[in-house]
């Protein structure tokens, strides 16, 4: 059986990881003592309040900040070792509100996902135009590669930026709140497209989100960050040992451990 359909595998991990930033004089620490394993074929959400520290940490992951200390491996190779353009056949990104020209049509931005492939003049081989077009197909996009990305609706961007990351083709795909700006149809969607994608590609995808009551029902495992500490198992395990109790301030939110959700706490609760 090739490696690529291994469930045991694992494609990224981190080891007694410190995330935060440096300035001048000092160091801010974000979160420290993370360690976690994402393996093949396993849809991951990270969660925690607003300024936790989840996009520090998918920006350490991803390489676009350094560690404070600590690991990061990807697919057992250290992440402070992989060049870009090798980094890039591992490890595909999709970052809200990213500078993305909404002038270019659906297709042409899907393409772009093939990159790290291309030669000097970014031309396409019959092999990254195969790719692209499996990629609209998954997500449904068929039918609009020729139009322009201004003329789609946020719900529909955000597959495109999927698409992209699909074409690129890696095993492991990080995603920054891959549902802002969409409404809750919109918002279950995209996750369950998430999950659709993990469990008929055997890719991967981490991905830090605020719906964390979705999150709960849809994924596999969880990273949860609660003031600069990070609990990591799958969303019973979590339960178990009340990770969940201490999120939100108890007067007004409360966790619901039967139905795995957050609700408002009512006056006469």
């Amino acid at each position: 059986m090739s490696s690529e359909f291994n469930h045991d595998k694992i494609l990224l991990s981190t080891s007694s990881l410190n995330v935060g930033y440096r300035e001048k004089r000092s160091t801010i620490s974000v979160a420290e003592a993370i360690n976690f394993e994402v393996k093949t074929g396993e849809l991951v959400a990270l969660i925690g309040v607003n300024g936790s520290g989840k996009s520090t940490l998918l920006k350490t992951l991803s390489g676009q900040i350094p560690a404070l200390s600590g690991e990061v491996k990807i697919d057992h190779q250290l992440l402070s070792g992989l060049l870009d353009k090798d980094l890039g056949t591992y490890l595909s990104l999709v970052l809200t509100n990213e500078p993305v020209s909404r002038q270019l049509t659906v297709m042409e931005l899907v393409a772009l996902g093939r990159h790290p492939y291309t030669n000097w003049m970014g031309q396409l081989s019959k092999i990254d135009i195969e790719k692209v077009n499996k990629a609209l197909s998954q997500v449904d996009l068929v039918q609009k590669e020729d139009k322009l990305c201004d003329s789609l609706s946020d719900g529909q961007f955000q597959k495109v930026l999927i698409a992209r990351a699909l074409a690129q083709d890696t095993p492991l795909i990080l995603m920054d709140e891959p549902t802002t700006h969409l409404d809750m149809f919109h918002k279950a969607y995209v996750l369950q497209l998430l999950k659709t994608i993990v469990k008929t590609s055997q890719k991967s995808i981490l991905f830090a989100s605020h719906e964390i009551n979705l999150a709960l029902q849809l994924c596999d495992k969880i990273i949860l960050i609660d003031e600069g500490k990070v609990d990591f198992g799958t969303p019973s395990e979590l339960i178990q040992k009340g990770a969940f109790k201490t999120l939100f301030p108890a007067d007004f939110i409360v966790f619901d451990e039967n139905s795995k959700t957050f609700r408002m706490k009512i006056q006469n609760d």
